[in-house]
């Protein structure tokens, strides 16, 4: 049996932009499939998800590379406080705390991609077509 390795977010998005055919991307997608990959990708190209977070970078301090303590597949599950309803119910100052808290928590090429998303900049390469083909049920 050989161990599958696990690429993070941030590499399966890179090296998707960098794939030259649709069905190849589509393929890569789906062959790199998780709950944060997912999370990204649905907030980012779906219409009716924003995030209810202040416009622009937080004041972060990233993470080195090699020694981030925690992973985006983790802490993905952390995004459903930043949309309503549940951003609605908390004191906005303690909202933004816990993102900045997943941001420093992550690899610092991981924390550009949730960056990106908050801001539904879409990812070079990767268009809202591939994703709807690679990922159905996400996006209307």
């Amino acid at each position: 049996m050989v161990n599958k390795v696990t690429l993070q977010i941030h590499e399966v998005l890179d090296k998707t932009g960098k794939t030259v055919k649709k069905a190849d991307k589509i393929q890569f997608l789906k062959q790199n499939d998780s709950f944060a990959l997912r999370s990204v990708l649905q907030a980012t190209y779906h219409p009716n998800i924003k995030l209810d977070l202040p416009e622009g970078d937080p004041p972060y301090t990233a993470n080195a590379p090699h020694s981030a303590p925690s992973d985006l597949s983790r802490q993905a599950r952390r995004f459903s406080y930043f949309a309503p309803p549940k951003s609605t119910q908390m004191n906005p100052v303690k909202k933004e705390s816990m993102f900045i808290q997943l941001l420093e928590a992550i690899h610092p090429e991981d924390a550009k991609i949730v960056l990106q998303m908050k801001d539904k900049k879409p990812f070079k390469g990767i268009s809202a077509a591939v994703v709807k083909e690679a990922f159905p049920n996400i996006l209307p």
